[in-house]
């Protein structure tokens, strides 16, 4: 008896699905975001969810749940009721995390349901313009005749200028002193008045140092030039093989949303992505807008999560 209450109880739910995905949405969604306001997470979901206000006809609330490097954030949406009210505008701390933290209230790979990769968020290397090099070769000339002599900064112990210069470090054979600030306009701050000596920071918040003159780009860190550097190469023309490091963008929601619902909600974000003005923005952030199935987006972040874990490992790094 119970076998067969059960088997008719997934036809039902079978049934309807597609009613219940066109019905969705009939109120509005929450779209939380795990870190303060301002910030390049927030700015990116509040530009995404007023498009997505327009392709839904719901109304997108932007929630802002800060703390604990984003696990605040991510573990509210992962208990969260799975019926695609509920959504998170993931980064890159959800694949960092789970090497950092020794107990999380969530789990990356099992507690979320894909929707979307929105855009990846290159780094590019700066230097103070009183470090005498011109190149990442003569960086790292440098470097290695003055072991333990530079110093890194970055926003903080896991963030992706640090993940970055410990990459770095690993790939060039040089060795470097991190010094993890507050944020990263703390750090900013200290670079371009020489404090520290370099950093691999978020292109958005280099280009007017280096505009002005007060900071110089030596490489981007992802595969393919900037449009905001164009004259910057990558870190592989630059001559150090195998060095990919930046950050990224995504949507998720609760695991268990029904998959009709998913669908729905990609095929509103790629669509969102697609448009024009929504893209002119998101490559003025600079950003690389990067739409994907949710497939491709959880394939994505299997590969973040055990590339971070090998980094992190090695590297030692831990929060607790």
């Amino acid at each position: 008896m119970r076998k067969i209450l059960s088997a008719v109880g997934a036809a039902l739910l079978l049934c309807a699905a597609p009613s219940y995905a066109a019905d969705y949405p009939s109120e509005p969604i929450k779209l939380v975001v795990p870190f303060a306001p301002g910030g390049s997470v927030d700015t990116v979901a509040r530009i995404i969810g007023q498009e997505l206000t327009k392709e839904l006809g719901q109304s997108i609330v932007v929630e802002n749940r800060a703390g604990a490097g984003g696990n605040i954030g991510f573990e509210t949406v992962a208990k969260a009721k799975p019926d695609g009210y509920t959504l998170l505008m993931a980064s890159s701390p959800l694949a960092v995390n789970i090497s950092l933290y020794k107990a999380l209230g969530y789990d990356p790979k099992t507690s979320f349901a894909p929707i979307s990769l929105v855009a990846l968020q290159p780094n590019v290397l700066v230097v103070n313009p009183e470090l005498p090099v011109k190149t990442v070769a003569e960086l790292i000339a440098y470097a290695k005749a003055n072991p333990g002599k530079l110093n890194f900064g970055s926003s903080g112990l896991g963030a992706s200028q640090h993940l970055s210069g410990e990459l770095f470090k690993r790939r060039a054979g040089v060795e470097m002193v991190h010094v993890p600030y507050r944020g990263g306009g703390p750090a900013m701050t200290d670079l371009v008045a020489g404090r520290i000596q370099l950093m691999f920071e978020t292109i958005p918040s280099a280009t007017p140092y280096i505009t002005s003159g007060q900071l110089r780009p030596l490489a981007v860190t992802v595969e393919k030039r900037s449009v905001q550097l164009p004259s910057v190469p990558t870190m592989e023309e630059a001559g150090v093989a195998d060095f990919v490091s930046r950050g990224w963008l995504g949507m998720v929601a609760p695991a268990g949303t029904p998959q009709p619902i998913l669908d729905k909600l990609n095929a509103a974000v790629v669509k969102a992505l697609a448009e024009p003005a929504v893209l002119k923005r998101l490559t003025e952030l600079g950003l690389v807008v990067e739409g994907s199935s949710p497939a491709e987006f959880s394939t994505f972040l299997d590969t973040e999560i055990t590339s971070f874990r090998t980094l992190i490992t090695e590297a030692n790094i831990t929060l607790n």
